[in-house]
């Protein structure tokens, strides 16, 4: 396990320093570090983007309301629980800023921003009393136990399996459903088992959804109106390819709406990103064509990672995480051939030997996989 932080790109998809370091244009590099639906963005959207050009003169709706009512109905839940963002991530850290938790679980390996966020408002040197971390095994093959996670909620060390810094419940707890990196799935009975303690323990519970796109049946997000204590956030980024645009958007719970909606600063929804989200929901072809396409990319990726002796981890999103012995040869090869994946040796609980790696188009897949051969046989 490595606990220590790298200097890393603490996120996957910053190409402009890449093109800046080797002095290429974007278009000759093929980013497999972003978990990005390979469709791009819908024609759809695209269309309304280039209709509503000519409205960026006014200020953006603060509230997004048509977009709000049009998440509302694609999901079939109460607009009035709707909190639309400058992505996930603003709602996560606005989440934090709004309820000030003063104790915190996290799994790790997770994304990086749950634990950069409850930091932000707790800027002590040393806040190890604070943070209790959930780790993830390789040989459970990364899949949370919700039982043990509901022991850690509570401030339990009665398991051997796991180690809480904390001998009290938390106050908040993060799940990020499929988990990133590791692309596990926790089925939604589960969720809502550890949602039904944290309400016990007047714990809030945080999911992050931003990948259930990939799986929409697992989503809790309708049992927020029974839970005051659980909170659901989703990302239009990943499965809508709208990373630019920074869409996001939570449910809250009636009771703390309100609280949240007075730390939010205005306007971060643009008026571009509303009305390109509304033409993407809307788009059945879209979401049909992406099922079919991760299908069958998702097979071509698992076959060549067995063919070539790769170490992957099932994953219900649109990422791999992997092991291989050499993975900082590989990382590096690839960057000279212009192709990025994820060093993940900068994530809690993960070694130099593991990388994320996107699942892309079938071109893009099939050049990947014949440069790994090469690198892995060479």
């Amino acid at each position: 396990m490595n606990g220590q932080e790298k200097n890393l790109e603490p996120h996957g998809g910053n190409i402009y320093r890449f093109i800046e370091e080797r002095n290429i244009r974007i278009a000759e590099v093929i980013d497999f570090s972003a978990s990005i639906n390979p469709l791009g963005v819908p024609e759809s959207a695209m269309k309304k983007i280039k209709d509503n050009i000519k409205y960026l003169c006014h200020y953006p709706d603060p509230d997004a309301k048509h977009l709000t009512h049009a998440i509302a109905k694609h999901l079939g839940i109460d607009p009035q629980c709707i909190l639309c963002g400058n992505g996930s991530t603003e709602l996560i850290y606005l989440t934090v800023r709004a309820l000030k938790p003063e104790k915190v679980l996290i799994p790790m390996p997770t994304f990086s921003e749950y634990e950069r966020a409850f930091k932000s408002i707790h800027p002590e040197k040393d806040i190890k009393e604070k943070i209790s971390y959930f780790v993830l095994w390789e040989k459970d093959a990364f899949e949370i136990n919700p039982e043990k996670f509901i022991a850690a909620m509570s401030g339990s060390n009665s398991s051997a399996t796991y180690k809480s810094s904390l001998t009290t419940s938390v106050d908040m707890a993060f799940l990020c459903n499929p988990n990133n990196p590791t692309g596990r799935l926790m089925k939604k009975e589960d969720v809502l088992k550890i949602a039904e303690a944290a309400r016990g323990l007047k714990c809030y519970l945080v999911v992050d959804e931003a990948f259930i796109d990939f799986v929409p049946e697992e989503s809790v997000i309708k049992e927020v109106q029974n839970n005051p204590y659980l909170i659901v956030l989703r990302s239009m980024t990943k499965f809508y390819a709208l990373s630019g645009m920074r869409i996001g958007y939570g449910i809250f719970p009636q009771n703390i709406l309100d609280t949240v909606k007075r730390y939010k600063e205005p306007w971060t929804v643009n008026t571009i990103a509303q009305t390109a989200g509304i033409a993407a929901l809307n788009d059945a072809g879209y979401k049909s064509q992406t099922f079919k396409v991760m299908r069958n990319e998702k097979k071509v990726m698992e076959d060549g990672f067995k063919l070539l002796g790769i170490t992957y981890f099932p994953s219900s999103a649109n990422f791999y995480l992997v092991k291989h012995d050499n993975a900082q040869k590989i990382i590096s090869s690839l960057r000279n051939r212009g192709m990025i994946i994820r060093d993940c040796s900068n994530f809690m609980g993960l070694d130099s030997s593991y990388m994320r790696i996107a699942v892309k188009s079938n071109k893009e897949n099939m050049k990947l996989l014949k440069e790994l051969a090469y690198i892995c046989r060479g």
